[in-house]
């Protein structure tokens, strides 16, 4: 809920692209099934020496599928315009530095990825979840208070409910679970 409040700007209402909200929307359902997918997976695979199959492994396997079905999408969608991007971006910048910018990013994205994939299979899909938002809206304070930007009134309100909303949730999981009395 706080994030969502800290989107609402004052005397504006809620002002986002929707078509967008609904990519990222979709994108984060997606990220979320890989998480506990990949979590599921790594934990049933991981006493069997033979299969070799700990969580990079299985990381490494579900990005290559991932990739295989999405290549047909990205292609009907977004071939026409190819060559006339690249070549805008090639005069813009070089085409030795956007290549090199395309494969750093694509490397630094996997490592990121993977190691968010394995800390996941350790602590489980909601508590990566839970501190994914927290990273989020920290991001975003943080980013004010460097680049000088002022937060509006619900920002700090949303951030805050986000931040202790997290930190809440954190006391809560540590808390042993009450044992059943028998009778």
């Amino acid at each position: 809920g706080g994030v969502g409040l800290a989107c609402v700007k004052e005397g504006k209402g809620i002002d986002i692209n929707v078509t967008a909200f609904m990519y990222a929307s979709g994108a984060n359902a997606a990220a979320a099934l890989k998480g506990k997918l990949g979590g599921s997976v790594t934990k049933a695979l991981k006493g069997n020496k033979e299969k070799n199959m700990d969580s990079a492994n299985v990381y490494a396997v579900v990005n290559i599928i991932s990739f295989l079905c999405t290549v047909p999408m990205v292609v009907v969608a977004e071939f026409s315009t190819l060559k006339d991007e690249w070549d805008h971006a090639v005069s813009e910048h070089g085409a030795q530095a956007l290549i090199k910018n395309i494969a750093l990013s694509g490397f630094f994205f996997y490592v990121y990825n993977e190691f968010a994939f394995a800390f996941t299979s350790h602590v489980g899909a909601v508590t990566s979840s839970v501190l994914n938002t927290a990273k989020r809206v920290i991001i975003i304070v943080v980013s004010c208070i460097l680049f000088n930007e002022s937060m509006e009134r619900n920002t700090m309100i949303g951030s805050a409910i986000a931040i202790l909303g997290t930190f809440a949730y954190s006391l809560t999981s540590k808390k042993p679970a009450a044992k059943a009395k028998t009778s």
